[in-house]
């Protein structure tokens, strides 16, 4: 699966699931629930990030049980966060498996290049 269909399916799926009364087509591992409480983030602002993001590596499959990236979204704060996400197709839901905010440390300040 290519980076430009990753992330159709990404922002498609966040969109669905802010529609689902549920919100089960977006599921949260231990560490990225973890992290929402450390970066004092909500759920609902994460997934509307999630609507407009942008895949910004790819990461292979070869070694994966799902497809996965690392995506780019502005938090309807106007904060930067780093997503990685897994894209269980077959049951059209995505899987957070990390979500962080990148530091000037690592990041160049696009957010999108690392150092």
């Amino acid at each position: 699966m290519n980076r430009s269909t990753k992330q159709d399916l990404i922002r498609n799926i966040a969109a669905q699931n802010q529609k689902d009364a549920d919100g089960a087509l977006v599921l949260w591992s231990r560490h990225a629930t973890v992290e929402l409480v450390n970066e004092n983030w909500n759920r609902g602002a994460v997934e509307v990030a999630l609507i407009t993001s942008e895949v910004i590596e790819d990461y292979p499959t070869l070694h994966r049980p799902l497809p996965d990236c690392l995506v780019l979204g502005t938090m309807p704060s106007g904060e930067p966060i780093h997503a990685v996400i897994a894209i269980d197709t077959q049951a059209n839901k995505l899987f957070v498996v990390t979500i962080y905010c990148p530091s000037l440390e690592e990041w160049e300040n696009d957010w999108r290049t690392r150092k």
